[in-house]
């Protein structure tokens, strides 16, 4: 029992879980995410920050405090690199692990439902909770694997037509809001079973960020386990605020990663030109797409500017 459980009355015999938060210089979220713990979780746990190289000082800020360990990942290795990589430092005994992003605000009891959930789901390798934007309203995190159809149809017309019916089959908008199962989870916050990210080998490092999720659900469904979303627990999300300080960056990474698992589940040789037609309209997205944000990004500048001038 850490000495963060035994400060705050834990019972040393209840079942005990391991959060690990993946941190590059995450700012004053980190901070809302430890605080907002302790009223999500009645159980024994520790906090392991997986840091990508941080340079504002907030992960050496919380692992002052009792029960938080940083874990130096020695560079930016990805998201899911660093999950992996942590892991492998927590005790063989901890059945359940929560992966999670430290821009998340913890719900009332949200882990405490999340681990009810777990074992009435004894095939589950995945649970994930409603998920709230910073404004009140619910992000579609429980979706379907895209298809090459589906998933080009919400790329092409996502932004320009957002009810488009590709669109929602992939985002599950008609979904009814209830304990179900899903082919993946947003993986902003997921309670894994252990024995089940182990049997997949955890996350694909491969992807540097982005996509990693939609592959690590895909991968468990296809090795007999289950995705299951979890409503009646919910947390808030301040997703975006790296994407938005560096879009050229993060929206190339996420373009890359579509091209990665698509290719990836066309591999044959016959499918070659399929792949190369991905790449190449994948490219194009990405150039439109980091254009469009730089943009923006360069109009919202240009006001707060004029604003700080009046």
């Amino acid at each position: 029992m850490t000495e963060f459980t035994a400060r705050h009355g834990r019972d040393s015999g209840a079942e005990r879980i391991v959060i690990v938060t993946v941190t590059y210089s995450p700012g004053e979220h980190l901070s809302t995410f430890l605080d907002s713990i302790p009223q999500a979780c009645s159980r024994p746990y520790e906090v392991i920050l997986a840091d990508n190289g941080s340079t504002d000082g907030s992960p050496e800020a919380a692992a002052e405090r009792p029960g938080v360990r940083l874990l130096r990942t020695g560079g930016n290795i990805g998201y899911g690199g660093a999950i992996n990589r942590a892991v492998t430092e927590i005790d063989p005994d901890v059945e359940f692990v929560i992966i999670v992003n430290p821009d998340i605000e913890w719900g009332r009891s949200s882990i405490d439902v999340l681990l009810d959930a777990a074992h009435r789901w004894p095939r589950a390798g995945s649970l994930g909770p409603l998920i709230r934007e910073p404004d009140g309203s619910t992000y579609p995190s429980a979706r379907q694997v895209p298809t090459l159809g589906a998933g080009s149809g919400h790329a092409v017309l996502g932004k320009i037509w957002p009810k488009n019916p590709w669109t929602a089959k992939y985002r599950q908008h008609n979904a009814e809001i209830s304990e179900r199962t899903a082919g993946w989870l947003s993986g902003s916050c997921l309670l894994v079973r252990r024995r089940a990210f182990e049997s997949i080998g955890g996350f694909d490092s491969r992807y540097f960020m982005y996509m990693e999720d939609v592959d690590f659900g895909d991968r468990l469904s296809k090795a007999g386990w289950q995705n299951v979303y979890v409503p009646s627990a919910e947390v808030t999300h301040a997703q975006g605020h790296s994407a938005s300080k560096h879009p050229e960056i993060m929206l190339t990474a996420h373009h890359d990663s579509a091209y990665r698992f698509l290719s990836d589940r066309h591999p044959k040789w016959w499918q070659s030109p399929l792949r190369m037609a991905l790449r190449a309209g994948l490219k194009t997205r990405s150039r439109v797409a980091v254009r469009s944000a730089l943009r923006a990004q360069a109009r919202e500048a240009q006001s707060l500017s004029k604003r700080g001038a009046e």
